[in-house]
Parts: C-alpha cells; structure tokens; sequence
C-alpha cells in the first residue's frame, strides 16, 4: 500500500488536502477509486482511513480521502470562519474531488465510487443521485433529514431557545461580529456541544488537543445541518448500485429514518444491518464485519464478470 498527501482545488479554489492510496494489487495501467467523505466534525485522522486502509489491501483499488474545507488539513475560502460546515458545499466539493481523481492517469474514470460516513453518508446519497459520473455509492450510518433528527434530538423546551440562539448568531455576523461557537463533543452537559454525552465523546476524546482536530464548530453548522435532507432524492440514484450501512441501535442518525430512505432507493441496493450504535462501525467486530461487506460490494461491481 502507498499513501502520498494531496492537493486539488474546489471549483471556488479552495485547497483541499488529504491523502491518495494505491493497493499493491493494482496490476492495471488505470484501477477504480473510491473517494471517501467524512462526517460532521470529523477529520480524516479520526477512523475514516481505516476504510481506506482496508480497501486497498484488499483490492485493487485507489482511494482518495480529504478534509472537508475549514476543517483539518484543507484551507478556508477567505472571510469565512474555520470549523464551519455548509452540507451543499461540501456535497459540491465532494464533486469536486471526483473531478481531481477523474484526472489522475493512475485512475479509471468510469470507475469512480463514493463512499461517506454519517454525515458524510448524507452526501453520498445526494451526490449519487446527481452527479452520474459517481458509478458507485456507499453510505454507512448516513443523515438522512436533518429536521426530523434535530426534532427528534432536542426536547419541545430547548427548541425555541435553540431557534433564538441561531437568530443571535446571524444577526451578530450581519453586523460583522465573530462567529459564536459551540464544541463538536463533550461528555459535561453544562456544555453546549452537538455531540453531548459521554458515548459520543469516547469517540472524540482521544483526538482532543491534537493538531489535526479543533473540537468546536459554529453555531451556524448545527442550524445548516438541521435543513439538510439529503435523502429527497435518494430514488434517483438509481442505476447506480447503492450500499446502505445502518446500526439500529444508532441515535445520532435515527435507524428508523435510514430505513425508511433506503426502502424508497430503487434497485440496484443491499443494506447492511449492524447491532450497534452511531460509533459502533468505525473499530472492533463491527468494523471488521461491515467493511468487509462493503469491499465485497466494491468487488462485485468493479470487478466480477468483466
């Protein structure tokens, strides 16, 4: 396996960096590629390269993952704050790193896949059903409507003050005030954070204070991410194969609405069930079962019977 750090331009020319692997197994001149999309808050140091670690070893294939931009390694677009997520930006430069790998002499251009985790799922799905030179998409523990998750998250009494706190924070930045910021996660409920229990923050802690990872994001990712409902078109995805990853035992992306987006995908699909929670798949025996799976996905439509 060879990893190098990378570079490409958003259509906006925002940097984006990350990191490019080829498997040892590449025997062709071109082989498939499949990006890989992060999810809300994340960096690609924080599990996600496992995935790709996993795929090249496995099979002959190259895989780009990156940071989404204002996030880790990736640049800002001058005058907006770091630590911001804009879900139809980053669902544009995920377009945008097809773009890149499609370019690479290294890459089949016809064979180009998406894979994205929770938040990054999310985008999959929407990237699948409009970009069509994407010609496979994997989506593991996705969001898939953010208002119906934000509903369900957020009891009737926090509502209307979440709602002024949001109202706040746009009137400060139209006056040309700093953006307000809460943590991505933290295990102390008197903190105001996305991901506020102690469950969420075992996954997040190890990486508090290392220079890959800021734990704060703004308040205006959390209220952008409350519109996103990223599975609106997930039947048009369709011809391209969908593979759907979801743990039903997950809170922070509801299994019950990742069911329900996936029975309206048309065929070609396969789901993968996991007992677990949101953070079950990125290690142990969770891990390993789904993503053989997907790589087996990958396999089958790649590669069989060609």
């Amino acid at each position: 396996m060879k990893r190098e750090d990378v570079e490409f331009k958003t259509s906006d020319g925002v940097s984006l960096r990350g990191w490019f692997y080829s498997s040892d197994l590449i025997t062709d001149s071109k082989a498939p590629c499949i990006v890989l999309c992060i999810g809300l808050g994340g960096t690609k140091e924080m599990s996600v390269e496992r995935f790709a670690e996993y795929f090249v070893a496995h099979l002959p294939v190259n895989c780009l993952l990156y940071d989404h931009r204002s996030w880790g390694a990736s640049d800002t677009l001058p005058g907006c704050p770091r630590n911001e997520a804009d879900p139809m930006v980053q669902s544009s430069d995920l377009s945008d790193a097809i773009s890149y790998v499609s370019t690479l002499d290294r890459v089949d251009p016809q064979k180009i896949g998406i894979w994205g985790s929770s938040y990054g799922g999310g985008h999959c799905l929407y990237v699948g059903a409009v970009d069509k030179r994407v010609k496979l998409v994997l989506s593991q523990i996705p969001l898939v409507d953010g208002y119906a998750t934000t509903e369900r998250a957020l009891p009737e009494a926090a509502r209307e003050p979440s709602n002024a706190h949001f109202a706040q924070d746009r009137l400060a930045r139209a006056q040309g005030k700093e953006p307000q910021y809460i943590a991505v996660s933290s295990a102390d409920p008197a903190t105001k954070a996305l991901f506020n229990d102690q469950k969420c923050f075992d996954f997040f802690k190890e990486h508090v204070g290392k220079p890959y990872w800021d734990n704060r994001m703004t308040v205006k990712t959390v209220e952008l991410s409350r519109g996103w409902v990223p599975a609106h078109l997930i039947d048009k995805i369709s011809p391209t194969p969908l593979h759907m990853t979801v743990a039903i035992q997950d809170t922070v992306t509801p299994a019950e609405y990742a069911l329900k987006a996936y029975n309206r995908a048309l065929e070609p699909k396969k789901l993968t069930l996991l007992n677990c929670d949101h953070f079950g798949p990125y290690s142990g025996p969770h891990f390993e079962k789904v993503v053989a799976e997907q790589a087996a996905f990958i396999k089958e439509w790649f590669f069989d019977g060609q």
